[in-house]
């Protein structure tokens, strides 16, 4: 705790709330548009579970991260084509490349399906839902894929294990505050619903962007192969 109370810890900290609060945005308008598949009755204990359970797996993933980050930097498949193409493939580039497909696969159907109704205020309640459990599932897992780019946003601020995993849990106390607004602005204006559809879209072109430049900096800089936000 007393490393938490020095200066400089104390103004990383205040980025570090501010850098989750601005990745964070996507995060919480996935959770509060995928917690509406959920029973009605239990919508809010979906977000409040996905969110708790989130949170917690974030902070063993960068107690991970902090722990292995060298080795997760490490290539375990290089690609050199002379004049056409050169990189490697390690763990960051997996994480994006899979978590920016499955972001836009589901942004695409969900736009897909918004596009066959005729009017959005009043035919939504009519699409069939999900279970909780699997609610709470799809919140976790892609909280951990969006987990995964902001722990290495913080990493380059800080290494301090206590700063870090601070701001990660007040950024989820923040989420829990804000998703049941951010949810019930959607469910009034489901316009903005497919405004935030189309932000995740873009999110999941940017994460396999970011894929192509850790693929170039396993081979060229594995100093930055984890470390280039």
């Amino acid at each position: 705790m007393a490393d938490l109370l020095t200066i400089e810890n104390l103004g990383n900290l205040l980025m570090l709330c501010f850098l989750q609060a601005v990745l964070g945005f996507d995060n919480l308008l996935y959770i509060s548009i995928e917690s509406q598949r959920a029973p009605v009755a239990q919508q809010k204990a979906v977000r409040y579970w996905g969110i708790i359970i989130a949170v917690a797996l974030r902070v063993i993933l960068l107690f991970v991260m902090i722990e292995l980050i060298d080795a997760l930097a490490e290539p375990f498949f290089v690609f050199d084509w002379e004049g056409v193409l050169t990189g490697g493939v390690n763990f960051a580039s997996c994480v994006f490349i899979i978590g920016g497909i499955f972001i836009i696969y589901t942004a695409v159907k969900e736009i897909g399906h918004m596009l066959t109704i005729e009017h959005l205020d009043t035919d939504m309640s009519d699409k069939p839902g999900k279970s909780a459990a699997r609610v709470v599932m799809m919140i976790v897992m892609m909280n951990l894929i969006f987990s995964f780019d902001s722990v290495l946003s913080a990493l380059a601020i800080t290494d301090v294990f206590i700063v870090l995993a601070t701001a990660i849990i007040l950024s989820g106390l923040a989420m829990l505050l804000l998703a049941d607004g951010v949810t019930r602005f959607l469910e009034k204006n489901r316009m903005y619903e497919v405004l935030g559809l189309f932000i995740l879209l873009i999110v999941g072109v940017v994460l396999l962007g970011e894929a192509g430049q850790a693929a170039a900096h396993a081979v060229h800089d594995e100093a930055l192969a984890l470390r280039f936000f």
